[in-house]
């Protein structure tokens, strides 16, 4: 049964549509991202659903309540700005306990739960001190205990980590994550950090130009994306131009003499294919595949990454770093990869 459920949700500015006929159903203690370049319209959804930009047109049904007949401050959401948006000459105590006065909740309740609530975000000991003396990563746990206290019916985040370092905003995409899940809210998180969304999310929401490119799980998206945009979006990948030809009793994809069989399609003429570049393997002449040359090699760390120069036009390959000798730049390779590696479409259609 799902517990939000956005039905065609439409916001336009005259002639520019910013959300485009959106459907999405999220049920009770989901994690779930709106992941998307600037402009694809992400952060509009969100504001629709807290109330902020009132829609063109369509619903968004929470629990089986309209939430489009009910005031802002109604509806009973938790929301997390970017900027967090603390009150800079009280303490943490009394940033916290801000929603739950507006609400009328008894003095001792208030102090009780906003001592929980501290303590749920690792924030034990702080509470009479001031933001403006706090880390940015202390004060983005103030901004999350501020909307978790309210026991919010949904939660907003609205790219709450993306003022952080990259190696704080790792640690608390793993602390977010956790308090999620041990609180068990409902949650819709607004990033363009495609790794971020992969880590945190139960499920993924592509969005590009306002429109769903594709809802699944992180996995199957990367693995299996729906379109060429979310196959690029999603992490590095190549994009190749082919064609689908007869062989025999098959249909075979020829990728510059080097050919697979068509996976579960039935295509002809031109196509164009992505493999992702973890996918392509260094393999040792007669093997089938396509030759190039190393251009340049990358150390990264965990992995190695290449630009190699082939017939098909210029590859990215990946590979880890697991003690292995790997080619040198101006190295003669072959490459390749299975048919289960590609997705495949018609040129027009990526």
């Amino acid at each position: 049964m799902s517990y939000l459920a956005l039905e065609r949700l439409t916001k336009a500015y005259g002639s520019v549509l910013a959300v485009d006929a959106l459907d999405l159903t999220v049920v009770r203690g989901e994690f779930i991202s709106l992941l998307g370049p600037s402009g694809c319209g992400k952060t509009t959804t969100l504001q629709m659903i807290a109330g902020f930009v009132e829609p063109t047109s369509g619903r968004a049904m929470l629990d089986g309540t309209d939430l489009f007949g009910v005031r802002p401050n109604k509806r009973g959401l938790g929301v997390v700005f970017q900027s967090y948006a603390l009150f800079p000459h009280v303490t943490v105590a009394e940033n916290v306990a801000f929603g739950l006065e507006m609400r009328g909740v008894p003095r001792a309740e208030r102090e009780q739960r906003v001592k929980q609530t501290l303590d749920l975000v690792g924030l034990t000991g702080m509470a009479d001190r001031y933001p403006r003396r706090m880390s940015g990563g202390q004060q983005q746990r103030v901004a999350l205990a501020r909307a978790l206290v309210i026991q919010p019916a949904i939660l907003l985040l609205d790219e709450p980590l993306s003022n952080l370092d990259a190696k704080l905003r790792e640690e608390m995409q793993t602390e977010l994550r956790t308090i999620q899940r041990s609180v068990g809210t409902t949650t819709i998180l607004v990033t363009h950090d495609q790794g971020e969304a992969m880590a945190l999310s139960d499920r993924i929401v592509i969005m590009n130009k306002g429109r769903v490119e594709q809802i699944a799980r992180p996995d199957e998206a990367y693995a299996r994306p729906a379109s060429a945009f979310v196959a690029n979006f999603l992490g590095k990948t190549n994009v190749l131009s082919a064609k689908v030809v007869n062989e025999g009793n098959r249909q075979v994809v020829d990728m510059a003499g080097f050919r697979l069989p068509v996976p579960n399609r039935s295509l002809s003429g031109a196509v164009t294919v992505t493999v992702r570049p973890e996918r392509i393997a260094f393999v040792d002449d007669p093997a089938p595949g396509v030759q190039g040359r190393v251009h340049t090699r990358v150390f990264q760390g965990t992995h190695w990454l290449f630009h190699i120069e082939t017939e098909l036009g210029a590859l990215i390959v990946l590979r880890q770093n697991d003690g292995v000798a790997v080619p040198s730049e101006g190295e003669n390779v072959r490459l390749a990869w299975g048919e289960n590696d590609l997705l495949i479409a018609t040129s027009g259609a990526m």
